[in-house]
């Protein structure tokens, strides 16, 4: 082969890995739109226990579960608030991660103790600790109710009577079977509303802390490390579920295995995936890409990066800075990674190919188009009837964690004065006489950190702009020509809100004063508190109309591709297949397994500094085997939700407890990508180990063995 066309190969065979492996590249890349295809799995693994996989478990792994396998997975697994856990022992031993339960440890916790820092082990059945206002779900019933909702909605005549119909009709088929089943049911949405299910839960009230390990352990490596592979967590803890006073004797649950995963072996999470915006439309997917995550990413990637600028600025605040940028270090990951990937424009590519197919699929089908060729139409429609409410909205609604504590101050200044208005007998009781100076008093924070609200100041006024735009009154007459950190300093400038003092004084002055006064920050609480409910009104309104589209596509959806693709996720339990594989990160490659050799290692390399110190019983190990299998990462398909999820093998054994994902698996939210989107979990053999030779939590670990609590 002559040296230039070894060249011309060369160069065309890298330029398609590129495109197939490096992803924030794609944007860069040139490439015809039109040629770009959607993938088989751009909707994703999510399988609706509704509709079983047999088929494709089949044809993938040669793996032919019958319906009892899936029955006996279903009723293992378990719903806990905002996450996913499971049956681990007949004696109802659940498993979810930590990062689920930290609130739960503070919850439980005794005066003097200090669970987070040193973690809870309950020696002894007696030493379990009950968990207040907590429960967990297990999903005992499901129902097909698609006919009964579509008869329904079909005798509306306007978008509208249809919306009201559905909203009827679901109520009074969840009281219906409620009283039937005698369990706690749920309408369930699946398809984007191409199918309609009741989900009857059984639930426990009576949930009790048995095992967690340190917080340091279970989020080793902090926010640096979030989202990102390879690993070292421990992010587990074991709970137990009781009924009246006694362990839950589970029929179903997942045992425990020690045996480990083999290369190719398929293995399955089996959670419940909180949300995901796969099957919507294109027009959708740009309002969120201009509008919804543009805003959020702004929003906490500004503030997130100021944060770690102030704790140089102000070092005596260093300590607080940091404690609210773990608290929004999540979301700002994420919406930072989605807004990402909705604005490279290979991946819409991806997204506008798979609506084409739709929608060919419809226009050449007389019938299927004249009952759904609109729906794209329609919902562009109601999208941009959205572009004219949301940034509103969005700059109208104040919010706790980004809003300046001046507009709260101003908004609680406006309402004492519409409340003065009015006579002594018609106040709410804070704002009568006898009340009112303790109220007045009360307007003001005893602290506030000037400097963080100035911070917070200055990314809002240029989020307000970039929302409301330039012309717009109530930027005028804000910040005139000013942005940012300037924008902040002249409003302040301006202020008496800002002064304890003066907003005693101007309160006290009276209504009139305070209605009448000039600040800037009353001013934007006058000009917009009382349009937002109007405007919220009109959102809903459009939502609901636009529901019924959306309903529409999700039943021709259905109509085309039927379960050959699985439904969004909305909090409901799923199962998603996967195989261990590594992926290529930062110029190498990721091992599909981590050891607690890696950990030491980063703990040295990192000078054994937080966020990669060590809780002081994995210091100095006696036998621990530093070759254990720790985490691992696999192509099944999670998102959050899925946190606490078990990851099993065939035989329905756990071999892992699902995480977290990459950075490359938050693009999962509207699209999944097999290449590099990746699940990463702490390894059942890790577990185990860190239980025997860390915790001598002898107790668990044979329960963990037998699936049964052993004798006391």
């Amino acid at each position: 082969m002559k040296k230039t066309k070894m060249l011309r190969v060369f160069s065309t065979l890298l330029l398609s890995a590129l495109i197939i492996s490096s992803l924030p590249l794609q944007a860069q890349l040139k490439f015809d739109p039109d040629t770009v295809k959607a993938q088989k799995f751009d909707t994703g693994k999510m399988w609706s226990f509704d509709y079983p996989p047999f088929e494709y478990f089949e044809k993938t792994y040669s793996f032919a579960p019958d319906q009892e396998w899936f029955d006996d997975v279903r009723l293992s697994a378990l719903r806990v608030p905002g996450c996913t856990s499971s049956f681990l022992s007949g004696d109802g031993l659940m498993m979810t991660n930590y990062h689920c339960a930290e609130g739960l440890v503070r919850r439980v916790q005794k005066e003097g103790e200090d669970l987070v820092t040193n973690g809870f082990f309950a020696k002894t059945l007696a030493d379990e600790r009950k968990i207040p206002n907590y429960y967990t779900e297990q999903l005992a019933f499901i129902k097909d109710v698609t006919e009964e909702v579509q008869t329904a909605v079909s005798a509306g005549k306007t978008n509208e009577e249809k919306a009201k119909l559905k909203e009827e009709k679901s109520k009074q088929l969840v009281e219906q079977y409620n009283k039937e089943s005698g369990l706690n049911c749920q309408f369930v949405s699946l398809f984007n509303g191409g199918k309609y299910s009741i989900y009857g839960y059984k639930r426990y009230d009576d949930v009790r802390l048995v095992f967690v390990p340190e917080y340091q352990t279970a989020f080793f490596g902090g926010d640096y490390d979030n989202f990102t592979y390879p690993r070292y967590n421990l992010d587990c803890a074991f709970l137990r579920a009781y009924e009246n006073d006694k362990p839950v004797q589970a029929e179903h649950f997942f045992k425990f295995s020690t045996n480990g995963i083999k290369q190719g072996e398929p293995i399955f999470t089996v959670g419940n995936p909180g949300f995901t915006q796969r099957l919507k439309t294109v027009a959708f997917l740009e309002y969120a890409r201009d509008i919804t995550y543009r805003n959020l990413s702004f929003q906490y990637d500004n503030f997130f990066n100021d944060l770690e600028k102030l704790k140089s600025i102000k070092p005596a605040n260093k300590d607080s800075y940091e404690q609210i940028r773990r608290q929004i270090g999540n979301g700002q990951k994420v919406f930072h990674q989605v807004y990402k990937g909705l604005t490279d424009p290979y991946m819409l590519a991806r997204k506008k190919a798979f609506q084409k197919e739709i929608q060919e699929k419809v226009w050449n089908d007389g019938e299927l188009k004249e009952q759904y060729g609109k729906i794209w139409e329609n919902i562009e429609k109601t999208r941009m009837e959205m572009r004219n409410v949301g940034p509103k909205i969005a700059v109208y609604t104040l919010n706790n964690n980004f809003s300046a504590r001046y507009f709260f101050i101003a908004k609680s200044l406006v309402e004492l004065a519409k409340q003065l208005q009015k006579p002594e007998d018609q106040r709410e009781p804070q704002y009568k006489s006898a009340k009112l100076d303790s109220t007045i008093n009360a307007i003001y924070p005893e602290k506030i950190d000037e400097l963080l609200e100035e911070t917070k100041l200055a990314i809002q006024a240029d989020y307000i702009r970039m929302n409301l735009g330039d012309n717009d009154p109530i930027v005028k007459k804000l910040f005139e020509d000013k942005k940012g950190k300037e924008a902040a300093e002249y409003v302040i400038d301006k202020s008496v809100v800002i002064n304890r003092d003066d907003v005693i004084e101007l309160a006290k002055d009276g209504a009139d004063a305070i209605m009448n006064s000039d600040d800037p920050f009353i001013y934007f609480i006058k000009e917009t508190q009382d349009k937002l409910p109007e405007l919220q009104k009109q959102a809903k309104e459009i939502y609901a109309t636009e529901q019924v589209y959306d309903d529409m596509l999700g039943q021709v959806v259905f109509k085309i591709y039927g379960t050959s693709i699985p439904p969004d996720a909305n909090f409901t339990l799923r199962i998603s297949d996967g195989v261990l594989q590594n992926f290529d990160y930062n110029g190498t490659m990721a091992p599909t397994a981590t050891t607690f050799y890696g950990m030491y290692d980063r703990w040295y390399s990192f000078n054994k500094e937080y966020p990669w110190n060590l809780a002081p019983k994995w210091e100095n190990p006696a036998n621990l085997n530093l070759s254990t299998q720790y985490n691992i990462t696999s192509t099944n398909d999670i998102v959050g939700g899925n946190s606490g999820s078990a990851v099993i093998n065939k035989n329905a054994e756990v071999v892992g407890l699902a995480f977290d994902g990459n950075m490359e698996s938050i693009y999962g939210n509207f699209i999944y990508m097999t290449h590099n989107n990746r699940c990463v979990s702490v390894d059942a053999r890790g577990m185990m180990e860190a239980f025997d030779k860390i915790y001598k939590a002898e107790r668990l670990v044979n329960e963990l063995k037998e699936g049964k609590l052993p004798k006391e």
